[in-house]
């Protein structure tokens, strides 16, 4: 292949763009009507992908690729890594920028999906729904007891675009909201009626119900570490539809009997279970877990497509590609 060097003019026939994760066929049609060529490898393993990377200016990932060092570094004529998606947990994004490579994704893309699913989280977290779907498969019409949403306290961890619309919803529910986040978000929170708290033990001590809407790296601290779970009240329902390492999950299994916690989550420390206290967490009855769903609709999965073609033309013409 040509070798172009990052910032020179780039004609659109020598631009190399590969796909390596499925994608909506949207991407595909737009990117074609500009006239770039599309190499579309949904199933290309690691191995094939660092022999092959070297030959792409553009490579374009969902959550299956890891665009890590070891790949960016053989990604030698490289200029843009395109995610689609809401976050960047699986590029490497300081050496993308360490190397001049441009970063885009679809910040907001998937948010209704997310906040539905939260929301049908939250709710199995107090019905017994799965329970009782299964039991009546198997000829048990027993009734089992829940609890009520309306009137319950949520502690909404994170209060970005997500974490806001979880707590509309969570109103329209007649639920109290309480909300927690690094920035300050005192005014935007008491504009909509929502409560905002100075600290994560504060939030914990009040909630009936705790919501986790943040985007942090894989090698982040825990926020709800063992002495939160301490404070929790009892019967308190965890949704996390964020991020997995943003619960103490080894800490909270020795908890969850304790205080007859509740863990209802999309997201998991490792996908599948790994470890063995994942393992014993992911059996454990007060647990339910959907294998990271939140943006598996189809009006997501297009809208994501869509934002994430749309921000990799403007790129591509950035770095001097005319389209």
């Amino acid at each position: 292949m040509e070798t172009i060097e990052r910032g020179s003019s780039i004609n659109k026939e020598n631009l190399k763009l590969l796909i390596t994760d499925p994608m909506d066929n949207v991407m595909l049609q737009m990117l074609q009507e500009r006239g770039i060529k599309v190499d579309y490898k949904p199933e290309i393993d690691r191995n094939s992908l660092l022999n092959e990377i070297s030959n792409y200016d553009v490579v374009v990932v969902r959550s299956r690729t890891k665009v890590d060092k070891e790949i960016i570094e053989r990604g030698k004529n490289l200029k843009i890594i395109a995610r689609a998606g809401i976050g960047l947990d699986n590029i490497d994004v300081d050496e993308a920028e360490k190397r001049g490579i441009k970063i885009v994704y679809a910040p907001g893309a998937s948010t209704d999906s997310a906040v539905e699913l939260t929301i049908g989280l939250m709710i199995l977290g107090a019905r017994p729904i799965f329970q009782g779907i299964s039991m009546v498969k198997s000829g048990s019409f027993k009734k089992l007891p829940g609890v009520e949403l309306a009137g319950k306290t949520i502690g909404i961890v994170g209060f970005g675009r997500i974490g806001t619309k979880v707590a509309r919803v969570c109103q329209a529910l007649d639920m109290k909201v309480i909300a927690y986040d690094v920035v300050d978000i005192k005014e935007r929170a008491q504009k909509m009626g929502v409560i905002p708290v100075n600290t994560i033990d504060e939030l914990v001590r009040e909630s009936n119900v705790i919501s986790f809407h943040v985007t942090v790296g894989n090698d982040a601290k825990p926020i709800v570490t063992e002495e939160h779970f301490r404070q929790m009240k009892e019967g308190t329902i965890l949704v996390n539809t964020s991020r997995a390492i943003a619960i103490d999950g080894k800490a909270l299994l020795k908890y969850i009997d304790e205080r007859k916690l509740t863990l209802v989550t999309d997201v998991f420390w490792h996908e599948p279970p790994k470890e063995d206290w994942e393992i014993q967490l992911a059996r454990h009855d007060r647990v339910l877990i959907t294998p990271h769903i939140g943006a598996q609709t189809k009006e997501a999965q297009y809208r994501v497509a869509v934002m994430t073609t749309k921000n990799l033309i403007q790129a591509i013409q950035e770095i001097g590609v005319s389209l």
